[in-house]
């Protein structure tokens, strides 16, 4: 109960700081001049109290998140599309659940085909059409192809990788393929790998439970557990490398901006996600071990990028967009039994978990010429809702076959008096494939017992168990008090519309579109035929 109420009093906080401005922000009218340069900052395992705005009792600062809630607008109930990385990366871009493809629960890898599908509509490649210029910079993890297998035959580093973010909007892309544990460690530009990765790693223990570094020595030799490498990869500069690259494009691009080509640059960035590979410089300054040092060199990361758009005359009329990919990663419970540091709050789970600890994430928008500085929405939202927004601010049309799942935020953000249509469903996933779907205050988890955990214990009701679970979140973040049996009406409404959603191809309004069927398991309450 103490967890509950120490949530209940910083969303109070936080609405207590909403309610003491003194000025909407006007209905903004948007022409081709005053279109807005657009950046989304988006970090990797970062939980909802890993935000000094949202956790006053944090163990860590993050002044310059801090900033982005201030300044802009706090959704308090955002979620990611999925509670693991590449499905929330791949319905952050596309408008659309990641389920809906062949990726019906884990991750992707390094290498191999992109999971966007050929000529489906992205921000990018939206925001090029409305005369954007596009970058990206940072963390993909939706696979690209490389010339060559590492197993058989060995790899071509000269030639270019194909299927990449170059193929899916972006003009321009600096980053590595994907996590850091999955391998081929090392820059790639554009289409290019920049050092090629002959030599091999493998995870090496850090000093905390459950952590690792992914650093030198390196080998010549591969071996069981071994993932390629570049010689002159570090992994402590990747978050360097990541902001100085930014804080260049955006120097590059004023000028263009300034004169009616605005930008769009998506910045995933590789932290917190393991390895807690802190620079030198921030190594030792918190007061939450590795993982707070960590944390406070991912927000001075983004005090660079903030610092950039001011130097350069633009932060007034940039939206910035930041969230995280997932819910914090299972040492959540070192950093609170040790530190008393919650990362997710009061909320049940973490990162893999169908439940809120998986997918609800800080979620901040700012943009000083359109959004109220200090406001805040209550209302459930999710990353798929990025794509129509953008295309609502810009002016663009979305077709019936591009962002199935996307509402546009765009009211919400001008004017916190309107609110999303009360029927509005948002679905939740787990990394084991399960679901869950929220509408309002309710949320019905689909399989109960599953959570999302690596090794799932799947619970199967015995006589006279709830099949499933619901739950009240206005009243039980928590989620501790199923009420399956109480509100039967709910779950039946609930299913059907899930039910509904996962058939049709689509949660928004328009034509049934194609998705794929094989290899559902996790439809247990359902079939497809």
């Amino acid at each position: 109960m103490k967890l509950v109420l120490r949530l209940v009093a910083c969303l109070n906080l936080v609405l207590l700081v909403s309610c003491g401005q003194q000025n909407k922000a006007q209905t903004v009218k948007i022409t081709q001049e005053t279109k807005p340069n657009i950046v989304i900052i988006y970090t990797d395992d970062q939980g909802y109290g890993d935000v000094s705005a949202l956790n006053p009792e944090a163990k860590f600062r993050t002044p310059n998140m801090d900033k982005l809630a201030n300044e802009g607008v706090t959704f308090t109930d955002g979620h990611s599309s999925d509670a693991v990385c590449t499905p929330s990366r791949y319905s952050l871009l596309t408008g659309r659940y990641s389920w809906r493809t062949s990726l019906k629960k884990n991750v992707l890898r390094a290498d191999g085909p992109c999971l966007i599908e050929k000529d489906r509509m992205t921000i990018a490649s939206l925001l090029r059409e409305q005369g954007y210029s596009t970058a990206m910079i940072g963390k993909w993890h939706l696979q690209m192809e490389f010339e060559g297998d590492v197993k058989k035959g060995g790899r071509d580093w000269s030639k270019p990788f194909t299927d990449g973010p170059i193929e899916k909007g972006f003009d321009y892309f600096f980053g590595i393929p994907a996590s850091m544990n999955y391998g081929i460690l090392t820059y790639l530009e554009n289409d290019r790998v920049l050092d090629p990765p002959t030599l091999y790693t493998k995870k090496k223990l850090d000093v905390t439970p459950r952590t690792y570094r992914m650093t030198p020595p390196y080998q010549e030799e591969q071996a069981k557990g071994y993932v390629e490498v570049a010689p002159s990869f570090n992994d402590e500069l990747v978050l360097k490398t990541f902001a100085d690259k930014a804080v260049e494009y955006i120097g590059n691009a004023a000028d263009e901006s300034k004169s009616g080509k605005p930008f769009f640059l998506y910045l995933p960035l590789t932290s917190p996600h393991l390895p807690h590979c802190t620079h030198p410089d921030f190594q030792g300054k918190s007061n939450c071990g590795n993982y707070g040092d960590f944390m406070e060199e991912t927000d001075y990361r983004i005090g660079q990028v903030l610092d950039a758009l001011k130097a350069n005359g633009l932060d007034e009329n940039t939206l910035v967009i930041f969230s995280s990919d997932n819910g914090a990663e299972s040492n959540y419970a070192y950093q609170r039994d040790t530190y008393g540091h919650y990362s997710c709050m009061n909320f049940k789970g973490g990162k893999r978990d169908v439940y809120e600890g998986g997918h609800r994430v800080p979620f901040l928008m700012r943009w000083p010429n359109a959004i109220k500085a200090g406001s805040q929405v209550n209302d459930p939202v999710c990353q798929t809702d990025y794509l129509a927004t953008i295309a609502d601010i810009v002016g663009a049309k979305i077709p019936d076959n591009a962002g199935e799942d996307s509402y546009s935020l765009w009211p919400m953000m001008q004017d916190d008096a309107v609110k999303q249509k009360a029927d509005r469903p948002v679905i939740h996933h787990s990394f084991t494939g399960h679901f869950a779907i929220r509408e309002g205050k309710w949320k019905l988890n689909m399989l109960r017992g599953s959570g999302g955990s690596l090794k799932p214990v799947i619970i199967e009701p015995k006589e006279g168990e709830a099949p499933f679970e619901l739950y009240d979140i206005e009243n039980d973040p928590g989620e501790t008090n199923n009420l399956c049996f109480e509100e039967p009406e709910v779950v039946s409404r609930l299913t059907a519309k899930i039910t509904d959603i996962i058939k049709t191809g689509r949660s928004t309004e328009g034509l049934p579109q194609p998705y794929v069927t094989e290899n559902w398991e996790q439809l247990t309450w359902m079939s497809l035929n």
